[in-house]
């Protein structure tokens, strides 16, 4: 049901963590700034809780007046799009699994998406390669999909060509449009999307376990993250992570970079320098506020203990070179389609999936 909620303009509602301005870096790579601030132009306010002062924008609002003429603020419950990212929950672990897709897909559909509008994203061929390029071991640990659930006995048995083909002709079905750009990570094309999705007044939910996504989240980008110890789907809004990480989102992009990010193969500087963790990273971080700040500092004058000197001056390159490789771009070259964001027809989602699964079974016999 639809709520309108009306507040005095000196409680305005805001949005924490406005996406950073752009910087030129190289084509292949071009994203936000290194782990900057928005710039006071485009901060119009700050806001301060238990002495964090965070960056924020306006929320989109109406106002009105009440009777004694005192100017209110109409906050528009905004409408919802979800971006699929498949390839994760096509996996068990670093193995492709169908079976995996089937379970979350069935309670994607039936316990969260429902009727709003869902876009699925996948990698395009050769996505990995300007990264590898960059970094070898970046996701290489992950098995490529092979034909049908990759083993041999049920690649012969099966009517039906690769995995991919077979999830994406399921989710055409379930009146999923899909989206796969050539030599583009799917991550990216999210990026890019989401942020002419909330361009247009509505609010993003990224559906994946990605940790990278977590530098887009704002009052009007949230993600839902499968839990595979509970078997459900569980929302990460702005207030989550402020609670687990008590900084701001914009932050996370920087703190990545020093702590890496094991499930994408990008290695932390704790590899080089035990003792520098996630606790160190981010005591350094509230103060210094970006991964460019504190790298500048360092340059220049001590920052912190000897082994956390020595780490940011000796290591810059590292912390450089994986802000590169798990920052996400915003300008893959694709456009946001009017049919994308229409009500979702769920009439074909019950037998669509149990075929899927009937299908599924008919291999293991």
């Amino acid at each position: 049901m639809m709520v309108d909620i009306f507040e005095r303009h000196t409680s305005m509602g805001v949005c924490i963590g406005a996406h950073n301005p752009t910087l030129r870096l190289p084509p292949s790579s071009r994203c936000t700034k290194l782990g900057t601030k928005p710039s006071a132009a485009t901060i119009p306010y700050s806001y301060s809780t238990k002495g964090r002062t965070l960056g924020v924008q306006v929320l989109q609002t109406e106002t009105k007046r009440d009777e004694n003429d005192n100017i209110m603020i109409k906050k528009k419950n905004k409408k919802r799009v979800f971006f699929l990212d498949v390839n994760p929950i096509s996996y068990n672990g670093s193995t492709p699994s169908l079976h995996s897709f089937a379970h979350w897909i069935s309670l994607f559909f039936s316990e969260v998406s429902l009727t709003d509008p869902v876009i699925a994203v996948f990698d395009g061929e050769g996505a990995h390669e300007h990264r590898r390029r960059i970094l070898p071991s970046y996701k290489a640990h992950r098995r490529k999909f092979m034909p049908w659930m990759s083993a041999t006995r049920e690649a012969a048995k099966s009517p039906v060509g690769k995995s991919h083909r077979l999830i994406s002709e399921t989710l055409a079905k379930c009146n999923v449009p899909i989206v796969k750009v050539p030599a583009q990570e799917a991550d990216d094309v999210v990026a890019t999307l989401v942020e002419q999705v909330v361009e247009k007044g509505y609010r993003a939910v990224i559906a994946s376990p990605d940790k990278d996504f977590k530098q887009l989240i704002c009052e009007d980008v949230q993600l839902v993250m499968p839990l595979p110890e509970l078997k459900r789907w569980s929302f990460y809004t702005l207030d989550h992570y402020i609670t687990q990480y008590k900084c701001d989102p914009l932050s996370d992009l920087s703190l990545r970079c020093i702590v890496g990010d094991e499930a994408d193969g990008v290695p932390g500087i704790q590899h080089l320098v035990p003792g520098f963790g996630m606790k160190t990273a981010l005591k350094l971080l509230k103060k210094h506020g970006s991964l460019e700040n504190l790298l500048n500092a360092a340059a220049t004058r001590t920052v912190g203990k000897p082994y956390v000197q020595d780490a940011l001056t000796k290591h810059a390159s590292h912390f450089r070179r994986n802000y590169e490789l798990l920052s996400l771009r915003r300008d893959v070259n694709i456009r946001l389609q009017e049919d994308w964001l229409h009500k979702r027809c769920t009439d074909n989602d019950l037998e669509t999936i149990s075929n899927f699964r009937d299908l599924l079974a008919g291999t293991q016999r």
